[in-house]
């Protein structure tokens, strides 16, 4: 379906900081805009889990280490 375009230590950097974020959400009992925006953590963890990141394809970057078939 997609094509891996993340490397080993892209991916465990994405996933450990949106793990960060979203469980800074969680803990944080505060309200108002910048806690709301921690929710940006979804992105680098499902990207990371994944291995593909769409900005990355449009750019034409690709941090693997393996050549795409």
């Amino acid at each position: 379906m997609f094509t891996i375009n993340e490397g080993k230590a892209d991916r465990i950097i994405r996933v450990v900081i949106g793990a960060a974020l979203l469980i800074w959400f969680f803990v944080d009992s505060t309200t108002g805009f910048w806690h709301w925006i921690k929710l940006i953590g979804i992105l680098p963890l499902v990207t990371g889990a994944v291995g593909h990141c769409g900005l990355y394809s449009l750019l034409g970057i690709n941090t693997c280490p393996t050549k795409p078939k």
